[in-house]
C-alpha cells in the first residue's frame, strides 16, 4: 500500500526477512536485544536451547550481539534486505546466528509464510472496509493545522505481527508497526502524528 500526496508518500508493507530474523530472536529466546527493541511476535514461537548449537561460534553472548547487528541492518535497508536459505551467504560474517539461521530454517520460512498470507487478508480486509487511508487522513489534517502543503518526505512503514500494538520511529524514515495497531484509531493517531508532524 502507498499514500502519495503532492511531494511526499508513504510506503506500507511487511518485510518478510524482518518476519525471518524476529522468528529466529524469539525462538532462540533472545529478549531485550535490538534497537528498537520491538515486542514479541504473535501467535508466539516454539522456543530451543541454542546454546550446544553456537557454543563453538562464541556462544550466547556472541549469538545476541550477532543478532542485534544484523537487526540494524534490516532495519536500515527493510525492503531491500534478503536472506537465501539453506546457506544464508549473507550471514558469514556472523557465524553464530548463520548456523541459528540454517538449522531452524524450515519452521521459521513456514512461520513468516504463513504470517504473510495473514497480512496479506488483513490488507485486503482493509481495502473492502475502508474509505481512507489512515496515514493520508492523518498528512491532510496537519497540512489543515499547518495552512500549507506538506513537505516533501518519504516514510516507510513495517508492520508486523507484534504482541505490543504499538509503533517504533527509527530516524531519518523509518515506522516499524504491530500491524493490528491501525485497528485502534486512536492508538494508531497516538504513535503516527508526531512521526507525520515531525516529516511534515
Amino acid at each position: 500500500m502507498t499514500a502519495v500526496g503532492h511531494e511526499w508518500h508513504i510506503v506500507v508493507d511487511t518485510s518478510p526477512v524482518m518476519l525471518f530474523s524476529l522468528y529466529l530472536r524469539d525462538c532462540a529466546g533472545l529478549d531485550a536485544v535490538g534497537v528498537p527493541l520491538v515486542s514479541q511476535l504473535v501467535p508466539a514461537v516454539h522456543r530451543v536451547d541454542p546454546s550446544q548449537l553456537v557454543h563453538d561460534a562464541g556462544g550466547l553472548t556472541v549469538l545476541r550481539i550477532e543478532w542485534e547487528t544484523w537487526w540494524r541492518q534490516l532495519v536500515a535497508d527493510c525492503f531491500g534486505a534478503e536472506a537465501t536459505a539453506p546457506q544464508f551467504p549473507e550471514l558469514a560474517s556472523l557465524p553464530a546466528l548463520q548456523l541459528l539461521a540454517q538449522a531452524h530454517y524450515g519452521a521459521a520460512i513456514d512461520w513468516s509464510r504463513e504470517r504473510r498470507a495473514e497480512y496479506a487478508a488483513l490488507r485486503l480486509r482493509r481495502e473492502k472496509a475502508r474509505q481512507a487511508d489512515p496515514f493520508e487522513q492523518l498528512v491532510e489534517e496537519r497540512e489543515l493545522e499547518l495552512g500549507r502543503s506538506s513537505r516533501g518526505f518519504t516514510l516507510q512503514v513495517v508492520e508486523l505481527p507484534l504482541s505490543e500494538p504499538r509503533a517504533w520511529f527509527v530516524e531519518p524514515a523509518t515506522l516499524l508497526m504491530s500491524q493490528h495497531l491501525a485497528d485502534d484509531a486512536l492508538a494508531f493517531s497516538s504513535y503516527v502524528r508526531p512521526v507525520v508532524e515531525l516529516l511534515a
